[in-house]
Formats: C-alpha cells, sequence, structure tokens
C-alpha cells in the first residue's frame, strides 16, 4: 500500500491507523560499516572483516545503531512527511533481530498502530508506528515502535 497524498502534502489525515507501507530500498557498504563503528561503535565484528571471521557471526556486521540510521534515512525519505512533522517524543521496543551484513539491500515495511487527534492542541495529532527493517531475502533484522507528532491538514 502507499499514501494516496505525496510527501510533500502529507498531514495527520493521510495517516490511518491499520495501514501498511513498504519502502526501500538502502544497499549496506562495507566501508560505511567500517566507518560507522571506527566512530560510534568500535567492536572487531563491526571495524575488522578479518578478526569478525573469529566472532559466533563469523563475519562482518553492521552495528545496530547503524542499521537504525539506515532505517531512519529510509523512513524520513519516504514515510514522515515533509510539510506537518513535529519531531518524536521517543521509539520503544527497539530490536536487533538479525546481523545484517555488507551486500544486504534493506526495505522498510510501516504499519500505522495508532493516529489520535492531542487533546490539548487541536492542530496536531500522534502517529504510532510499527517499523520493521527486512533484508533482501524479507526476514526482519529489526524493529521498533516509533512516536510522531503530527500536523493536522490546514483548513
Amino acid at each position: 500500500m502507499s499514501f494516496s497524498t505525496p510527501i510533500t502534502d502529507r498531514y495527520f489525515e493521510d495517516y490511518v491507523t491499520g495501514a501498511v507501507h513498504c519502502f526501500g530500498s538502502i544497499v549496506v557498504e562495507e566501508d560505511e560499516v567500517i566507518a560507522f563503528a571506527k566512530r560510534f561503535d568500535p567492536q572487531d565484528f563491526h571495524t575488522d572483516p578479518e578478526a569478525a571471521k573469529a566472532t559466533p557471526f563469523g563475519g562482518l556486521i553492521a552495528s545496530g545503531w547503524h542499521t537504525a540510521g539506515m532505517m531512519m534515512r529510509l523512513y524520513a525519505d519516504h514515510y514522515l512527511t515533509k510539510v506537518g512533522s513535529l519531531a518524536s517524543p521517543g521509539v520503544d521496543e527497539l530490536r536487533w533481530i538479525k546481523p545484517v551484513r555488507p551486500g544486504d539491500a534493506l526495505s522498510v515495511r510501516v504499519t500505522i498502530l495508532d493516529a489520535v487527534l492531542s487533546r490539548s492542541k487541536p492542530d496536531r495529532g500522534v502517529v504510532t508506528s510499527f517499523i520493521e527493517v527486512l533484508n533482501q531475502a524479507d526476514e526482519v533484522v529489526m524493529s521498533m515502535r516509533a512516536v510522531n507528532m503530527v500536523l493536522r491538514r490546514p483548513s
């Protein structure tokens, strides 16, 4: 399913409870895996392809935080409105389920769990989404719940 309105004209009313939206893909590049990990998550299975062979993963894998960053790129480019996004108070239930490896092609599946009008601010609503990151074999590699505040369509 896709939105009936473009991302540049998407408001709270366009986020329908129960709708499922799929977006992708982004290819995991080995040099980016290593560069990210060297800076933010310096563990051998993220930074050293040779040493990673001796780990339980049997090879280089992306940091979960890097995977979350790639998910965010797809989420921002395809799901979040460009005109009505008011930020997020946070995420819940972040899970790294399967290793992400260089060469994987990631996509995102977003299920809208709830869309509720704000009681205190009538110009906006709160959208709760369940986000799954999938690899090229359609295996879920990461999941989380996100909450986003979104403006209502101007009248």
